[in-house]
This record gives structure tokens, C-alpha cells and sequence, in this order.
């Protein structure tokens, strides 16, 4: 992930949960110390690495603009009725909006 497709993210991110998300914001979403702001602002430069940019990899799951990862689409089997993966889908793309809150409200 580049510094420019970090920024994209947090947009996203942002628009999907419905609330600009801030530097401290990105950082308690990775994860990082209270604080860390500093290390938001060198990703928005040369893009985050490692377990944190995996971590987003995940998390973009929950805005529409990100496709869903193959080992996270359970939808597109023979087992699942054509005419049920858009509601499926759409319900899992909330759950994922759903940690994204859920992250940012454990550790404010």
C-alpha cells in the first residue's frame, strides 16, 4: 500500500462509517499508541507496512470501493443462491463498518 492509497483509505473508510476520520483516528484503528499521530503522517508519505497494512487490508473490506478479499468471500459458492449474495454481501460489508466503529470506540 502506497502513502496516496493510505490517504484514499482513510477517506473511504471515513465515508463508509459516516465520519471524517482523523490521524489519531488511523492510529487507533492500526493498533498503534495513544499519540502515534507521527507515524500516520510518514505513512501518508512512503505507506504503511507489515501487520498494519494488512490490518487495512481488512478494514477497506468495510467501504464499497474495495473489493472483498477471496478468503473473506463466502459468497460466491455453489451453496449460497445467487439471489441471496448481494443481501450477504451488503451484510458483510456492515459488519466490517461495525469493527471499524468498534475499534475506534474501544480505544478513544
Amino acid at each position: 500500500m502506497t502513502g496516496s492509497e493510505f490517504k484514499q483509505l482513510r477517506k473511504d473508510l471515513g465515508e463508509a462509517i459516516g465520519r471524517e476520520l482523523s490521524l489519531a483516528d488511523m492510529a487507533r484503528l492500526c493498533g498503534l499508541p495513544a499519540g502515534r499521530t507521527d507515524t500516520i503522517l510518514r505513512w501518508e508519505v512512503g505507506g504503511p507496512s507489515g501487520s498494519a497494512a494488512e490490518l487495512l487490508r481488512i478494514l477497506a473490506m468495510a467501504s464499497d470501493r474495495y473489493p472483498i478479499l477471496e478468503n473473506f468471500n463466502v459468497f460466491d459458492r455453489w451453496d449460497v443462491p445467487e439471489k441471496e449474495r448481494p443481501a450477504r454481501r451488503a451484510q458483510f460489508r456492515e459488519g466490517m463498518r461495525d469493527e471499524v466503529r468498534r475499534r475506534l470506540d474501544q480505544q478513544a
